[in-house]
This record gives C-alpha cells, structure tokens and sequence, in this order.
C-alpha cells in the first residue's frame, strides 16, 4: 500500500516559493550543524562534557532534517506525491527515534549544567569522560529501542483504503486519523507514553534549573552569574521551542490531526528547531565564537601561506 502525501499547497507559484525556502533551511542546517561538530572536534577547548554533548545534538539535528526534508523537496517538485509503505515506515521510524534522543539528550545536557553550576567541585569526577560516552550511547540506543512498538501499532491498523496523509511526513497522528477502526487503545498508549517521554523530562530539566538559578543566586561576582546565566539560556531556548512544538503536536487532539494544524508543529520541532540550535548556541556562546574565529584564522592563514608559496614558485 501507498500514501499520499497532500503536503503544504497544490499552488505552483507557492510550492516553487517553499522548494527554495526549505532548501535554504536545510543548507543552513546542515552547514550549522557540521560546523559546529568540527569546531568541537578540532578545538581542545571545546572537549568537555557541554559540547561533547552539544555535538551529539547537532549530529541529531543533521539527521533529524535529513529525514524529512529531503523528501519535502522531492514532493515540491512532483505531481504525485506518493510515498512507498516501505519509506513511509522507516521515515515514521526514524523521525519517532531522533524525537526521543532529543528529548533523553536534552535532559542530560540540562543534568550537566546543574553538576556544573551547583557541584562545580565536583564535576570533572561526576561527568567523566567514561560516563559521558556510556550516558550518550545509552541515549541513542533507547531512542532506537522505545519507538518499535509505536511504529508498529501505528502501521498495522486498519485503513480501509484511506492512503491520503494530510501532511508533509509520515507521523502517527496523522496515520490514525486515517483508521477505520476503534484506535482508542493506541491512542491511549501513545498518551501515555507521550507524558512519560516528553513531560516527564520536561519535569526533570525544570527541577534541574530550579536548582541552578537558586545557585547562580548565590554566586557572589556579577561576572560569575552571567556566565551561568548565558551556558543556560541558549538550552533554556532549545527546550523550549522544542518540547513545546513536540507536546503540541503529539497530545493534540485527534480532530486537530484531520485540520492540518499538526503540520506547523511538525515543521517547528523536525525542521526549524535544527535550524535555530546553531544560531543559539554560536551567538549566545563565547567559548564557540572564540572557537570560529581561530578556525577561520587557521583556514584563511593556510590559503594565505598556499598563495605566497604559489607566488614565490611562480616568480
């Protein structure tokens, strides 16, 4: 069986407008985020827990994008936007798989900046590099693991030949909007688990930063409270946009799923969330922007010394 996509607008003159538009997003994406793993790979003052973490992000929100909008493009520039059981299954997968990385990853990179901040002594003991490696990789491998079974209740319901998604993607609301069948069960497990992998983090990350601000309070020197101040607002923001976004379309109501509201949700947390975590992160971070500006000056140091020597070879 196949789907149909019915996407964003039937208008040529719209869809040549978002072709462009997403092309752009995803270049920014892409280039955003591989910059920011280099500059964490290549600076040594970049190799702590916060951007070991942060690298894991950008890395996810590479791939996150790259589940999508690819796709969006292809389907922009066709007439029939149709998409295989096969795709519409691993796209489903996939995007369910990075959504709770996110959510796991968050959570930890808001525990790091509580060790920080409330246990500066003792954070070099508490997030060693062998517990960082072990928490990262426990992270990917529950994001791969808790979403099997909803991919599976999703796609083996009922649709009566119903194939026409009222969205841009493959996503379990939109796919049991499509049953014809009593899915009150699915609809309940997936609620469930929905609070337990999106509020219950959410739960976390606002205890952990109830604690931070009551600590930055206590820092005696200004300087020393906006710097704490500073490392958490850009996660502070990255949360927001995307739990917010996540919740909204995820515990929505089913009517919501058959309006197309849905599809600015899934935008904002699949394709614009990993747009903005670069620009978040770059401009509100010192240690970044100090990072880019040596990788510049290294890379437009080693063409400059190419040129010279090509100039001196030449003469």
């Amino acid at each position: 069986m196949n789907f149909i996509l019915l996407g964003f607008s039937s208008h040529p003159k719209i869809q040549v407008v978002l072709f462009f538009t997403f092309l752009i997003v995803y270049m920014i994406i892409f280039i955003g985020n591989l910059l920011i793993i280099v500059l964490i790979l290549t600076d040594t003052n970049l190799h702590t827990p916060m951007y070991f973490f942060l690298s894991n992000l950008s890395f996810l929100d590479i791939c996150y994008s790259t589940t999508t909008v690819p796709r969006i493009l292809r389907d922009l520039v066709s007439a029939k936007k149709i998409i295989s059981y096969t795709e519409c299954a691993t796209q489903l997968y996939m995007n369910v798989c990075l959504g709770v990385t996110e959510c796991i990853l968050l959570v930890i990179m808001a525990y790091d900046r509580y060790v920080a901040i409330c246990h500066p002594l003792h954070y070099t003991t508490i997030m060693s590099k062998l517990f960082c490696i072990r928490i990262a990789a426990g992270t990917w491998l529950a994001g791969l693991t808790i979403p099997i079974t909803h991919v599976i209740l999703t796609l083996n319901v009922d649709l009566c030949g119903n194939n026409k998604l009222n969205s841009f993607l493959c996503n379990i609301p939109e796919i049991l909007t499509l049953s014809c069948e009593n899915t009150n069960l699915i609809d309940f497990f997936i609620f469930v688990t929905g609070v337990i992998v999106l509020m219950t983090p959410v739960m976390l990350i606002v205890v952990s930063y109830i604690q931070i601000i009551l600590s930055i309070f206590k820092i005696v020197s200004s300087e020393g409270r906006r710097k704490a101040f500073s490392t958490c607002g850009s996660h502070i923001i990255v949360v927001t946009m995307f739990y917010g976004s996540a919740i909204a379309d995820y515990m929505k109501p089913k009517s919501s799923s058959k309006s197309g509201t849905g599809k600015l949700f899934a935008i904002f947390y699949c394709i614009f969330t990993s747009m903005l975590n670069p620009a978040v992160y770059s401009l509100r971070n010192n240690d970044v922007k100090a990072a880019f500006q040596k990788f510049k000056s290294r890379f437009f140091s080693g063409n400059s010394r190419k040129v010279s020597y090509n100039e001196r070879v030449n003469s």
